[in-house]
């Protein structure tokens, strides 16, 4: 194949996990480490070109076509929806999203509609969807946490890892909405057209990926 494959990474932790699993598959990935202001980074010893993007951009790159593949956390797939493949679970970036109280608050011991917090609405959504409970979802974009001390909701939908600061919050997980972790994913026509070098590469991963387990 003459054009090399071009890979959305998402920035900050993911893009150093993604970085330290190219390197275990062999992978020269120094431009990447040393991106200085340049926005595509090709790899010398494999044909792959990375771009370093946001998450939500990591999604809108590969669904357009721009990029074959990326690597994004399930919780903004989840949010966002696809129209991609997700071919792999990579292993790193663990957490959940849940759906957290003050503490003491019978959450469920009620027939009011509850209103619900999130910066993720389409996640906490579809959750309660599913429960056939009827909500109010308020969008926040900074401290989730804010809203349940503040009366502006009743319960959070979050992601959490350690859950300290629901903790220094004087807020309790009561129940888990979904567990997270970073995918790739591919974009449907590359698949088709690339299919070789994408195999290829997703080999590599997953030996990597078993190696490790």
């Amino acid at each position: 194949m003459s054009e090399p494959l071009r890979i959305a990474l998402t920035k900050g932790r993911l893009q150093d996990k993604s970085v330290e699993l190219f390197e275990a598959m062999g992978l020269d990935c120094s431009p990447i480490k040393d991106p200085g202001r340049r926005l595509v980074h090709t790899i010398p010893n494999y044909p792959l070109e990375a771009v370093l993007a946001k998450a939500p951009d990591v999604i809108t790159y590969v669904e357009h076509g721009v990029c074959d593949l990326g690597i994004v956390g399930k919780d903004t797939i989840l949010e966002q929806g696809k129209s991609f493949y997700e071919v792999l679970d990579l292993g790193f970036g663990k957490c959940r999203f849940a759906l957290a109280v003050k503490e003491g608050t019978d959450f469920y011991g009620t027939y009011k509609t509850r209103r619900i917090a999130s910066k993720y609405p389409n996640v906490a959504r579809a959750f309660f969807a599913k429960k056939g409970m009827d909500v109010d979802i308020i969008k926040i974009e900074g401290s989730v946490e804010l809203a349940p001390i503040l009366d502006l909701a009743d319960a959070i939908v979050d992601i959490v890892e350690t859950g300290s600061t629901l903790k220094a919050n004087g807020l309790v997980p009561i129940e888990d909405v979904a567990q997270v972790s970073a995918r790739l994913i591919v974009n449907t026509a590359s698949m088709k057209l690339h299919k070789e070098a994408i195999d290829d590469f997703i080999s590599r991963c997953e030996r990597e990926l078993e190696r490790r387990a």
